[in-house]
């Protein structure tokens, strides 16, 4: 018997071909085919005779098929397919455009649903392009319709997966599963909000009978979305508060210490975040916070001075980036700041292990696995018999996390970029733990996030904002540019170089002749044309534009060690400029880069562009970011506009949750959260109604032993919004 988990490989009807399609919007069994909900609808509900159509009226006929044939028409090189259809009341053409298999599917004599807008052409007037439906004759026309005479739903699609199609196979899992959808919201819940029930609200999502029950039952899926953050985040806290971890003593004369050696004046939100994070260390409790702050705002040095007190107390530090290439600059920056504080950094990676030991000042030495493990997993000293280890941070990729890796001594775990680094994962990283010591947590990021988002989907964490920049640094010039301002553009470019300075050049995707892909980016991304493709930009810039200047070329197709070597090269001036793809946008330091310009800039959201244009304006130089679009979308102009208007990251994210809601980078692509919830996030009433709902829960049953479907579904909830 078919299940609600059924992969869509175990569904009758969907082959190997379709199932690929699906997977594409990441549709892979039957439940999540039903909660792939549509984005908009077309309102056919409107049925009217022959006789009385109207040109320009949207509206549904019944009719009888006469006649009906394909032809080709040479001038407009067009298959015309036309068919005449009456009523009782009289006679009208349907005209479809290009799509010949109608023939097949659509004969004479048949009777059908026809459902468009009707146009006046040479010969009077037609249906043009209208959708189909084939039927009898009902005495309650609507009954059995999905595609006509209703509110039809269109759906988000993927090409060779029409809206058509999804209709079809939804209603089809709609009918299997009839009566057996189990419920997910607590009685008490649906009862005071006048919610839909679980079925119902399905049904009238994808097949709704009025605009009012569309809107009930979105409420309802959006309160869901929202109400199981919630009860997840603050369960997640209900267990923190249980957990224990190592009071680390704050060692305020070795932080005064530490901020006097700098080369450059703390902020005032570098110094906040450092001093939350430490009190946050002096608990027993351990520490869950989220340290936001735009690109080069000073994370990594307020991470720094909790490192420090860290060793200082005698334990270690785990610091773990999402790159090679993040990983080996938090290296070298760490061990810089520190390297006068007797403090020794290690780097593990999946590639290279190495040491910057104090003992040695400013060089590192190349060790193996074992030797790293060893020296980080520590022993006991045969004459103080006290227990010992070699290493205070140990900085790397996912390779810290593996079964091997034991920290003798762990307090202390940094994260960047990965939002939340769960309980179990760090007690995990221990040696020996018996009393399950859990270590303080400290995660970075970027990334800026909405005020609703932080206050939801983080809400287990406490939160560090770093909003101003270090002193001296230039606001980045930002500019839209169309295609006539290209070539004064790349005058620009020419005088930086100049100058001395290097240059970013962004491009969206890899392979300049994949029709396929560019189909696809064509229905994804509303037909945006002459999108560059690195291979394509490079060979023009180094061959046609810039022949003169140094040109060099990165995407992330390509090895590790090349990769590197194209870094290396660019930060030690041996290019003018790179052309890369979005690889570059965590993780590159070049301080002499000054111009960043992104090709494609309406294909990338606010978020994503905003890290890019962080990329340079990194040193004293000023700094430019021009926004490359061919597209006269007024709503990508929006967008666009505001990273020309704002230069802060947290102004931003409002701005782009404002402006476009849902499927942005801070959407779907970005955090992995529905768009219907994304969209609820605009509403903070909402997400404090979900929250009180949630708590509420709680408190009358913490271990929700009386809704064990609500366990169930939280179980869930970590991997599939990317908690992890």
């Amino acid at each position: 018997m078919l299940s609600l988990y059924t992969p869509i490989e175990q569904i009758r009807g969907i082959g190997p071909v379709l199932q690929k399609r699906l997977k594409r919007l990441n549709i892979k069994t039957a439940k999540d085919l039903l909660f792939h909900f549509p984005h908009r609808y077309e309102d056919f509900s409107n049925f009217v005779s022959i006789s009385s159509l109207k040109t320009n009226e949207r509206c549904t006929i019944e009719g009888k098929i006469l006649a009906i044939e394909t032809s080709r028409t040479w001038k407009r090189r067009m298959i015309l397919t036309e068919a005449l259809i009456e009523d009782k009341t009289g006679a009208i053409k349907a005209v479809w455009f290009n799509q010949p298999y109608l023939n097949n599917i659509l004969k004479t004599g048949d009777v059908a649903f026809f459902s468009g807008k009707v146009t006046w052409g040479k010969n009077g007037p037609y249906l043009s392009n209208p959708i189909y439906e084939k039927t009898g004759f009902n005495e309650n026309p609507a009954v059995n319709l999905i595609h006509t005479g209703r509110l039809v739903p269109v759906y988000p699609e993927t090409e060779g997966l029409s809206s058509r199609w999804l209709r079809s196979a939804i209603k089809n899992i709609l009918v299997i599963f009839k009566n057996r959808i189990q419920e997910t919201l607590p009685e008490e819940i649906i009862e005071e909000n006048g919610f839909p029930p679980i079925e119902k609200a399905l049904w009238q999502i994808h097949f709704p009978d009025s605009e009012e029950l569309i809107e009930k039952s979105k409420k309802r899926f959006s309160f869901e979305e929202l109400f199981y953050i919630e009860l997840f985040v603050l369960r997640e806290r209900l267990k923190l508060a249980k957990e224990k971890a190592i009071s680390i003593p704050l060692k305020l004369d070795a932080v005064k210490t530490f901020v006097g050696s700098l080369p450059f004046k703390l902020t005032d939100d570098q110094r906040k975040s450092a001093w939350q994070a430490l009190k946050d260390m002096e608990k027993t409790r351990p520490m869950n916070r989220l340290l936001q702050g735009d690109v080069g705002s000073g994370k990594t040095v307020v991470a720094a001075i909790a490192a420090l007190v860290t060793a200082k107390a005698g334990y270690q530090t785990a610091f773990m980036a999402p790159t090679e290439i993040l990983a080996k600059q938090h290296f070298k920056t760490v061990f810089d700041v520190l390297k006068d504080f007797n403090i020794s950094v290690g780097l593990m990676t999946g590639k290279e292990d190495k040491i910057y030991s104090h003992k040695l000042r400013n060089d590192t030495i190349e060790v193996s696995r074992s030797k790293l493990l060893k020296m980080i997993r520590g022993e006991t000293n045969s004459y103080t018999k006290k227990f010992e280890t070699k290493l205070n941070i140990l900085i790397g990729t996912h390779a810290l996390i593996q079964k091997e890796v034991k920290f003798g001594k762990l307090a202390l775990v940094v994260v960047d970029e990965q939002h939340r680094f769960g309980v179990e994962q760090r007690a995990r990283l221990c040696v020996s733990n018996p009393q399950r010591i859990v270590p303080h947590l400290l995660s970075m990021t970027a990334t800026p996030i909405p005020r609703t988002l932080a206050l939801t989907v983080f809400g287990d964490l406490d939160l560090s904002l770093i909003e101003q920049m270090p002193k001296g640094r230039k606001k980045i010039i930002t500019e839209i540019v169309d295609q006539k301002k290209r070539e004064k553009t790349y005058g620009f470019i020419r005088q930086e170089v100049k100058k001395g300075r290097q240059v970013f050049v962004i491009c969206p995707r890899i392979e300049g002749n994949d029709k396929k892909q560019e189909t696809e980016n064509k229905n994804s991304f509303n037909g945006w044309s002459d999108v560059k493709a690195v291979e394509e930009e490079y060979k023009k810039l180094s061959k046609e534009t810039f022949p003169d200047l140094r040109v060099s070329m990165l995407h992330g197709k390509m090895k590790g060690k090349e990769k590197e070597k194209i870094m290396r090269d660019f930060r030690n001036k041996k290019a003018d400029i790179l052309v890369s793809t979005s690889v570059i946008e965590v993780g590159i330091d070049v301080p002499n880069a000054t111009v960043m310009m992104i090709e494609g800039a309406e294909r990338f959201g606010l978020a994503q562009l905003h890290q890019f244009r962080g990329r340079v304006g990194r040193a004293e130089h000023q700094s430019y970011c021009f926004l490359l679009t061919t597209t006269p979308d007024q709503l990508n102009r929006r967008r666009l506009k505001a990273l020309v208007d704002f230069d802060s990251g947290f102004k931003l994210a409002e701005k782009d949750l404002e402006i476009r809601g849902p499927g942005d980078f801070t959407g779907t692509r970005q955090w992995g959260i529905p768009d219907l919830m994304m969209n609820s996030l605009k509403d903070l009433k909402l997400v404090e109604k979900t929250r009180e709902a949630a708590k509420n829960i709680l408190q009358k049953d913490p271990e929700l032993k009386k809704y064990p479907f609500l366990t169930e579904k939280l179980a869930n909830i970590r991997e599939r919004i990317h908690l992890e």
